[in-house]
C-alpha cells in the first residue's frame, strides 16, 4: 500500500509538471518593449530600469527630482545593447494629480509606443510608534505608496487590455506581508497594494495582462539609509535579524518574475517563506506553485512562530531597558 501511495504521488507530481506550463502565461519579450518605471531615479527603481535596458527595453523614467532623473538616465544609457534604445525622463509626482499622471503617460506612449510593462516603484518609508506619528504621516504614506501606484496603473491598464498584453508590477515590501513594530503607517500602505493587486489580477487576467507584487527585504538604497536615521530602537533591532540585500539582486528577481507573469516576487529564503505563509487567496502562476504552498505551510508556520517570539522578546527587552533608565533618571 505504501509503495502504491508513493507511486501515485510521484505520478501526480509528474502530471502537475506536465500540465503546469499550459496554465502559465507566455513570458514577456523585453527586447524592444516599452517599460515605465516610477521612482526610477534611484534605488530599486533605477536598478530595475537598468536590468530591463540590458535586455533591450526602451525605458521611461518617472520621478520628481529632475537632476536625479538626468543622472539616472546617463547611468542607464551605459548599459545599452543597441543604438535604437531610448531612455525618456519625465518629472512628475505620481501621487498628487491623476490627470497629470495620465497626461505624462500619454506623452511617453506617443514617443516610445504603448506601455508593455509598468513598474510602480515610487514610495517612501517613515517609522515610529503609533502614538508618536502625526496623522499627516499616515495620509502622506498612503498617498505616495498606494495612490502613487493606483494612478499610473489606471493610466496604462485600458491600453494593455485592448492590446491583450502587458505587465503591471507593484513594489511592496516584506513589511507589506508582516506588520512590525514601528511600521503602523508604512505597513498599512504596503498591505493595501496586495489587495489592489489581487483584485486587479482577477479583472485583467482574461486579457493576458499579468500583475506582480514584489516583496523586497531591507535593501541598500538611499531611501533605506534615510529611514535608518529615525528608526525606533525596536524596529532597528528587528531589522538587524536579517541581512540587507543589494538593489541589483532585488531588481533582477523582480524583472524575472514580472516577465514570467508570476504574481509573487520574493527574494531569498525568508522571502520565499513569507510569500508561502501569506499566500491566502492570492493567484498562482502554476499548479506546482500552489502545491508547494500547501506542502510547506505547516513547517513554515512553525518557523514563523519562533521568529514572532524573538521579535516580541526584542520589544519587551527594549521596554524594560527604558523603564530602568526612567527609574534611574527619577532617582538621580
Amino acid at each position: 500500500m505504501l509503495l502504491l501511495a508513493a507511486a501515485s504521488l510521484v505520478a501526480f507530481v509528474l502530471l502537475l509538471y506536465m500540465v503546469s506550463p499550459l496554465i502559465s502565461p507566455k513570458p514577456l519579450a523585453l527586447p524592444g518593449a516599452h517599460v515605465v518605471v516610477t521612482g526610477g531615479s534611484s534605488g530599486i527603481g533605477k536598478c530595475i530600469a537598468i536590468e530591463c535596458y540590458k535586455q533591450g527595453a526602451f525605458i521611461t523614467l518617472v520621478a520628481r527630482n529632475e537632476d536625479k532623473l538626468l543622472q539616472a538616465k546617463k547611468e542607464i544609457e551605459k548599459h545599452s545593447i543597441n543604438d535604437k534604445q531610448v531612455v525618456l525622463c519625465i518629472s512628475v509626482d505620481v501621487s498628487q494629480d491623476y490627470s497629470q499622471v495620465e497626461n505624462v503617460i500619454k506623452q511617453a506612449q506617443e514617443k516610445l509606443g504603448p506601455v508593455d510593462m509598468l513598474v510602480n516603484c515610487a514610495g517612501m518609508s517613515l517609522s515610529g510608534k503609533f502614538e508618536d506619528l502625526e496623522v499627516s504621516t499616515f495620509e502622506r504614506l498612503m498617498s505616495i505608496n498606494y495612490l502613487g501606484s493606483v494612478y499610473p496603473s489606471r493610466a496604462v491598464i485600458t491600453t494593455m487590455k485592448e492590446r491583450r498584453m502587458g505587465r503591471v508590477v507593484f513594489v511592496s515590501s516584506q513589511a507589506g506581508q508582516l506588520g512590525l513594530f514601528g511600521y503602523t503607517a508604512y505597513s498599512s500602505s504596503k498591505f493595501a497594494l496586495r489587495g489592489l493587486a489581487e483584485a486587479l489580477q482577477m479583472e485583467v487576467k482574461p486579457y493576458n495582462v499579468y500583475v506582480t507584487v514584489a516583496y523586497p527585504p531591507d535593501t541598500d538604497t538611499p531611501g533605506f539609509a534615510k529611514e535608518n536615521q529615525t528608526k525606533p530602537l525596536e524596529t532597528r533591532l528587528i531589522s538587524e535579524t536579517t541581512s540587507v540585500c543589494k538593489p541589483e539582486q532585488v531588481a533582477k528577481q523582480i524583472v524575472k518574475d514580472a516577465v514570467q507573469g508570476n504574481f509573487n516576487s520574493s527574494i531569498g529564503s525568508d522571502g520565499y517563506m513569507l510569500s508561502s505563509l501569506t499566500c491566502g487567496m492570492a493567484p498562482v502562476t502554476s499548479i506546482m506553485e500552489g502545491l508547494q504552498q500547501v506542502v510547506t505551510m505547516g513547517l513554515f508556520r512553525t518557523i514563523a512562530l519562533f521568529y514572532l517570539g524573538s521579535f516580541d522578546s526584542i520589544v519587551r527587552r527594549c521596554m524594560m531597558q527604558k523603564a530602568k533608565l526612567e527609574t534611574v533618571d527619577k532617582t538621580a
